[in-house]
């Protein structure tokens, strides 16, 4: 490659990610301003209507339903209706998928179990994981001992695997969720 193709290069990857999250949350307010300003209009006159509207229309419309999520009567409504969307099956699967993620987002307050990063032994060698359940359990497996949920995930988000082991299998880190994320998905080539 020609010093000239390296310097390019050496421009995009520095460039790209700093353009692309830019370019999210560009998308993302420009979609929310549009979605939100048809019902805005509805109350507010187009003469009066200032841009950005939508925007803290989204985020109130965020706080309300985020105060509302806590109450009985909406937790056993939304039951419900993911229980009727669970029911059809090309929906079920990718509404699954994505429920399953945000799961993963923890909303408590409290130090989850998804922030502790572990070694597991790999052959002669190492594999880093994260934990996802301290006292796992297999629906229909008898277990000797305390088991520890392990996800591996694979380099470049391929995917990963879930493994079941035993607590002294697992060995501890120091490493933060974001520096053992970098290492796994970049196959070892951040710096």
């Amino acid at each position: 490659m020609s010093q000239l193709g390296r310097i390019l290069l050496k421009g995009l990857v520095a460039i790209l990610p700093i353009g692309l999250t830019i370019y999210l949350i560009y998308w993302l307010g420009i979609t929310t301003e549009k979605l939100l300003s048809g019902p805005i209009h509805w109350f507010v006159p187009p003469a009066d209507y200032i841009p950005g509207m939508g925007l803290v229309a989204g985020f109130i419309v965020l706080l309300i339903v985020g105060l509302l999520v806590n109450a009985y009567v909406i937790r056993r409504g939304m039951k419900v209706v993911e229980n009727l969307v669970m029911r059809v099956p090309v929906v079920k699967t990718v509404y699954g998928a994505l429920r399953d993620v945000t799961k993963l987002v923890d909303t408590s307050g409290r130090k989850s179990e998804l922030e502790r990063v572990v070694m597991v032994k790999f052959g002669p060698g190492r594999v880093m994981g994260f934990v996802t359940q301290e006292h796992a359990a297999l629906p229909g497996i008898d277990t000797d001992g305390d088991l520890v949920a392990v996800y591996l995930p694979m380099s470049y988000q391929i995917g990963g695997y879930t493994v079941y082991l035993p607590r002294s299998q697992v060995e501890p880190t120091d490493l933060s969720v974001e520096a053992a994320m970098r290492i796994v998905l970049t196959g070892g080539l951040q710096r």
